[in-house]
């Protein structure tokens, strides 16, 4: 099955862009949206998309498939070869949408999408620490 995922590259993150497909996938693999046999976009195609150099998406899927969570195959196209996406349960589901209505009281009181990004990561580093 050829995967829905559209990458998206944000020039001005400071993020390798190859990193970001990467991290977008891994997101996609954890979120359940790219399951084991889907394959992924071809290079051309994520340079048609993105105006992406296409060996920085090989670039991409070379780290992948270093971690172990896709193979390529040669005529074929590059597959997911394994999911990071937890058993669904109701707590995740209700954990989503409690995480949903944050965004949009925050969106409603004027937060921008840079301000609700900080202030999500300050409580992320916060719960999570380094190491914890």
């Amino acid at each position: 099955m050829v995967s829905v995922v559209e990458f998206r590259i944000d020039r001005r993150s400071g993020v390798a862009t190859y990193l970001q497909i990467v991290q977008q996938v891994q997101q996609a693999l954890r979120l359940g949206i790219l399951v084991e046999g889907d394959r992924l976009p071809t290079a051309a195609q994520v340079a048609a998309t993105t105006k992406v150099n296409p060996n920085t998406t090989l670039k991409a899927y070379r780290e992948l498939e270093r971690e172990g969570l896709v193979e390529p195959r040669p005529g074929l196209g590059t597959f997911v070869s394994r999911t990071l996406a937890r058993p669904e349960s109701a707590a995740d589901t209700q954990l989503r949408e409690e995480l949903r209505a944050w965004m949009t009281r925050a969106r409603t009181a004027g937060l921008t999408r840079e301000d609700t990004q900080a202030e999500f990561t300050s409580v992320w580093q916060e719960m999570y620490p380094e190491g914890g």
